[in-house]
């Protein structure tokens, strides 16, 4: 086709990545959770069990997670641009009213948990859909890029709640606390930025193909073309008909719950750990801010380099890696938690690992299942995120529960057992994984 008054492709990446910056707020919830949890009766504000807080968290990526299937059968009836900037609108409101509403655990619950978890869910499609409409040629690199946004987000929520700007300890806008204020300050960031980045949500030209790029041939491989290269288009139906969906389902079920489980509990782990190590409660909050701020950057990352390594070795070698390496630091990161520089460099690997979920599993569905439904289908494979979301947080929060506050950094080891098993056996299915053929 002529490629005449085409858009340039990469303002796409810009606009996801802006878009996905905003989204990535879920990802900080970690900074609010200690003055959430501090009793009243030590001077807390709210008095939240560790369990209401991993709720909060656990329902926000539930619905985030369950709107995103219906998102993408809305984007083909509104179209890209419409569907992100609704997305923008609901994500900004429902911080805007926690920051004004949100006193109380029911409150927070749904303005920050149902709210802004069906506002992700509505623009988080967006950009990965399109990108991969308009880069047929670099899917893995162009799907980290989309969704990298999201983890570096969170470095910059963390960091400016925190040791940047310190708004949670400065920011009493209308007497509403720091929590509420930063609450009500970041909706309106969101909403305006998610409107900014919606503009240039839009699908290429029908027939469109990048210059100089060649789809491959359909083949009976499935290593360059045909079954694994998206040539071949499955509809929702058909694809949950396919052991393969299974398969992809469940193996990124278990490597979102070592994840998850992490952004939720890391800040109260690393204060356990560092504290029983000798370290003040001040000292040792700082440093396990710090392994949460280069967890989300690392979480970025991770999504542009695992997602650019899958053009090059393929999506199931490169899932198998990224879930056989999570398992085994997942087993040790108890052991890491007792320095400062184990806890960030452990930190840093898990954020790496669980940021590459987010290139290669849509990736890997736009290569089994097709391009042309790549929007819907993957809706339906990033439903396990949502469950993973309850189930990580959710077990750590029991155990630290269990342990009526006492500090013992020891209630950590089972949940990370339970997730660094869960991420080996993620591994064991995806290596027996292979590509699907259409009847």
């Amino acid at each position: 086709m002529a490629q005449a008054k085409v858009m340039n492709r990469w303002y796409v990446v810009i606009g996801a990545i802006l878009i996905q910056l905003c989204l990535g707020a879920i990802y900080a919830w970690s900074v609010f959770t200690p003055k959430l949890t501090l009793p009243i009766a030590k001077g807390g504000a709210y008095g939240f069990s560790a369990t209401q807080a991993a709720w909060i968290f656990s329902i926000g990526l539930l619905v985030f997670a369950i709107v995103m299937v219906f998102a993408g059968r809305m984007m083909v009836r509104v179209g890209p641009k419409k569907l992100a900037m609704a997305g923008g609108i609901i994500l900004g409101a429902g911080y805007i009213l926690g920051g004004f509403l949100g006193s109380t655990f029911a409150a927070q619950l749904i303005c920050i948990g149902i709210i802004g978890g069906a506002g992700i869910g509505l623009a988080y499609v967006v950009p990965i859909a399109v990108g991969v409409k308009w880069f047929p040629d670099k899917k893995g690199m162009v799907t980290g890029l989309a969704v990298a946004g999201f983890g570096f987000g969170a470095t910059i929520w963390v960091k400016s709640a925190g040791s940047w700007f310190g708004l949670l300890d400065n920011l009493n806008i209308f007497g509403l606390g720091g929590v509420q204020s930063v609450f009500l300050v970041y909706g309106i960031i969101f909403l305006i930025a998610v409107l900014l980045g919606s503009m240039v949500m839009v699908d290429p030209p029908p027939g469109y193909v990048p210059e100089g790029w060649e789809p491959p041939k359909a083949t009976a491989s499935g290593a360059s073309g045909g079954a694994a290269s998206g040539m071949t288009d499955f509809a929702s139906g058909e694809m949950m008909r396919t052991p393969q969906f299974y398969m992809i389902w469940f193996t990124f079920l278990f490597s979102a719950i070592a994840g998850l489980m992490v952004i939720y509990c890391i800040k109260l782990f690393g204060i356990d750990a560092l504290k029983a190590s000798g370290m003040t409660v001040a000292a040792a909050s700082a440093a396990a801010g710090t392994a949460m701020a280069l967890y989300a950057i690392f979480n970025g990352l991770g999504r542009i380099i695992w997602g650019t390594v899958s053009d090059k070795i393929g999506r199931k070698m490169s899932i198998f890696l990224m879930c056989l390496l999570q398992g085994i630091i997942m087993l040790l990161f108890y052991k890491m938690g007792g320095t400062v520089a184990s806890l960030v460099i452990g930190a840093c690997i898990i954020g790496f690992n669980f940021g590459g979920n987010f290139a290669l599993f849509p990736a890997i569905t736009a290569d089994y299942f097709g391009n042309k439904n790549v929007g819907l289908n993957y809706g339906f494979v990033f439903f396990s995120y949502g469950i993973a979301g309850i189930v990580g947080p959710q077990i750590a929060g029991y155990f630290k529960d269990a342990a009526k506050g006492s500090g013992d950094p020891s209630v950590w080891i089972t949940p990370f057992m339970i997730a660094g098993i869960a991420c080996l056996a993620g591994a064991v299915i995806t290596i027996i994984s292979k590509p699907p053929q259409k009847m």
